[in-house]
């Protein structure tokens, strides 16, 4: 297993702050390889009826492109933007049974991730 699945441990600190509000989930892929591109497609395909099944929905998916800022060595092939309605249906949807069994094309797709859950600001447009 690599480093793109999050720990019980990360999920206990994800969870510590659920205020119930909504939440985006920020994601950053690094893919391994051609297949594994082709693998995490598969996984975000079947994926999204998961998010659904919360009230959560893609906002943006995109591939990236060469980063005007960012540090050596720190580029991304894709990000994601997930927005869900509370930090409890995340946890909801992860630990559905049906879902854990898709996450293998994840981790298999993926060399690197960053999941990072952001949330709306008070002054943002």
């Amino acid at each position: 297993m690599n480093d793109v699945d999050p720990t019980r441990e990360d999920v206990r600190a994800f969870m510590a702050h659920d205020d119930g509000e909504p939440i985006v989930m920020l994601n950053l892929l690094r893919y391994d390889g051609e297949q594994g591109r082709r693998s995490y497609g598969e996984y975000l395909s079947r994926a999204r009826k998961f998010f659904g099944a919360v009230g959560g929905r893609v906002i943006y998916a995109g591939d990236c492109g060469q980063a005007l800022v960012a540090p050596e060595g720190d580029a991304w092939d894709s990000v994601l933007l997930v927005e869900y309605p509370s930090r409890s249906a995340f946890l909801e949807m992860v630990k559905d049974p049906a879902y854990q069994q898709i996450t293998e094309l994840r981790t298999r797709g993926l060399s690197a991730a960053v999941l990072q859950p952001t949330s709306r600001r008070g002054d943002a447009a």
